[in-house]
């Protein structure tokens, strides 16, 4: 069944909407969980997403960008109020950074990372939140730059502008240290590798 036809469905149908969630719960639960870096946290925020979702399924039309762009735009308001309840900084889970879908390569290639990681995973703290979540949203989750723009409520532009920005500040910021260290762009190429399908 296509994704239209079961988002018409679950707007009558509890248990399709049960698919919806099948389909997109741990996604979304990936991208909360990077950007509050706390499990329980994450966790607690995805149900609150899909509740909000159900409950506001019926006034969901379709626009021509993917249903999970929605649900990302939901997550993304929920998760800056958890944020602004606890007045602290977003963070990007990335003692975790490895396990980005990064198996699979050379002993080289993982050697390289754990030099690099560290001061990677520093420098990204330091960026802004919406630049956070903009690597978040690109190497973690893959999405292209309309469907980050959608979520994050800009332009295509923008957010290409923003990236382009984002990786400069990351280059800038990392080499601030005396050893080189590979482009912050291919390192999270690396790090945020995953098979397309």
């Amino acid at each position: 069944m296509d994704e239209k036809e079961l988002i018409d469905r679950a707007k009558q149908d509890k248990e399709a909407f049960g698919e919806l969630y099948e389909r997109y719960v741990e996604r979304i639960y990936n991208y909360v969980y990077y950007r509050t870096g706390n499990a329980a946290d994450a966790e607690d925020l995805t149900a609150k997403i899909f509740m909000r979702a159900m409950q506001h399924i019926g006034n969901y039309e379709h626009q021509g960008v993917p249903f999970s762009a929605w649900l990302y735009r939901i997550a993304h308001n929920l998760v800056a109020n958890w944020h602004r309840d606890r007045s602290r900084r977003q963070i990007i889970a990335l003692d975790d950074i490895v396990q980005w879908h990064a198996h699979g390569e050379s002993p080289e290639f993982f050697t390289e990372l754990m030099e690099d990681r560290e001061r990677l995973a520093l420098a990204i703290r330091r960026l802004p939140t919406d630049r956070q979540e903009l690597l978040t949203l690109k190497f973690v989750e893959r999405l292209p730059n309309a469907e980050i723009g959608d979520i994050m409520g800009r332009s295509e532009g923008a957010i290409k502008s923003l990236y382009h920005r984002t990786l400069l500040a990351l280059r800038e910021d990392m080499q601030k240290g005396a050893v080189p260290v590979a482009h912050p762009r291919t390192l999270l190429q690396r790090i945020g590798r995953k098979s397309t399908n």
